[in-house]
């Protein structure tokens, strides 16, 4: 049963690799089609994201059938239970990414329309959170983990900043009030973004120390 179980747990740690692939380009690319105006990359996004799902809805089945023949336990149970909540996680960044992708096409219609400055580092912060999350849960390293926790806060204050500028954008010019509109959703779903890769980082904490610290301060999240 044993080597069944390590078996079939390669095979599910492959399958959520080969999805947090696809997930971090997605990211990157809805990011760069915002700021850079590419079409092509927005519309790959929106492509990837139905294989997305499939792998998805796969990876489920198959923890489903482990939990199902192996009836595994401690850190075995932990590792499937960690799995099918990332692999949600995984699910709807890919979801926020393409809604990203979405309002890159909106802002494309109006080519006079500047993106603020803060929206490329807000990217790079989002998409460097979602990407140590992820190594956090691969290699089980609480460190990592809990940085990435810490990190939230950060663009948290980007967000609250952006958002502030495209306000004050709408409010000095009409012309602009659609544009800014598709650029603060963009923004808001980068923000849930990161909020997801803060889940990530903490199911990586559960699995290792066996510790469910979602609902605790942050002072507690990041305590050894």
């Amino acid at each position: 049963m044993t080597k069944h179980l390590d078996r079939d747990m390669d095979h599910l740690h492959r399958d959520i690799l080969s999805l947090s692939a696809v997930v971090e380009e997605m990211i990157g690319n809805a990011g760069r089609a915002l700021q850079d105006g590419r079409t092509d990359l927005a519309e790959k996004v929106i492509h990837d994201d139905e294989e997305v799902d499939q792998q998805e809805v796969a990876i489920e089945e198959e923890c489903l059938k482990m939990l199902a023949l192996h009836h595994p336990v401690a850190i075995d149970l932990r590792r499937i239970a960690t799995v099918i909540k990332v692999n949600n996680d995984l699910e709807r960044i890919a979801d926020l990414a393409v809604s990203v992708a979405q309002r890159a096409l909106g802002v494309k219609d109006y080519p006079r329309f500047v993106i603020p400055d803060g929206v490329g580092p807000m990217v790079t912060k989002v998409s460097g959170m979602v990407r140590e999350a992820l190594d956090a849960f691969v290699n089980m390293d609480t460190d990592i983990a809990r940085s990435v926790i810490l990190r939230d806060d950060e663009v948290d204050a980007l967000n609250t900043d952006l958002i502030n500028r495209l306000r004050l954008t709408m409010q000095q010019d009409a012309q602009f009030v659609a544009a800014a509109l598709h650029c603060f959703s963009a923004i808001r779903h980068l923000e849930r973004i990161a909020d997801l890769a803060t889940n990530i980082a903490e199911d990586a904490i559960y699995l290792v120390d066996g510790e469910i610290v979602r609902h605790c301060s942050v002072t507690k999240k990041i305590a050894k």
